[in-house]
């Protein structure tokens, strides 16, 4: 299976972030992760890490949470939505929560969300997103916990 270059999570949970960060390592998806606790953090990345010449560190996907202080998913999809087009094509935002309200999940599908997954992050979970925006296939596990 071909890496995805990037994948940034965003969580204010440290313990969410340490498991999919975990299952994310374990699974060998992505060449680099970063991990921001808001979506401040998270924007700020992403404008850290899209060099014209550095295209490689640049996130491909972003696990984003909706519920976390500073900024939460839904400011940071508008925030996003200011990039320059070519940065926002080049990446999926995939929303990670315990529950959306109607209301959110309308407004996020106005802010152009791919796709929404509820918490816990699984390698099932993980192969969809991959095949559905990615059009990759994790490979057979050779262990239940993988």
């Amino acid at each position: 299976m071909e890496k995805l270059p990037c994948i940034l999570l965003v969580d204010d949970d440290p313990v969410n972030n340490f498991l999919n960060q975990h299952l994310l390592e374990n699974l060998a998806v992505a060449d680099q992760l970063l991990v921001a606790q808001n979506g401040q953090e998270a924007f700020t990345l992403l404008q850290q890490h899209h060099q014209p010449e550095d295209h490689e560190a640049y996130p491909a996907l972003v696990l984003l949470d909706v519920n976390m202080p500073v900024m939460n998913g839904l400011e940071f999809l508008q925030a996003y939505r200011q990039l320059p087009p070519a940065q926002q094509q080049a990446l999926v935002i995939v929303m990670l929560t315990n529950s959306l309200q109607p209301q959110e999940i309308a407004r996020a599908q106005q802010l152009h969300v791919a796709d929404f997954l509820s918490k816990p992050l699984t390698r099932e979970k993980i192969d969809t997103v991959l095949q559905t925006h990615f059009h990759y296939t994790l490979p057979v596990a050779s262990t239940p916990n993988a």
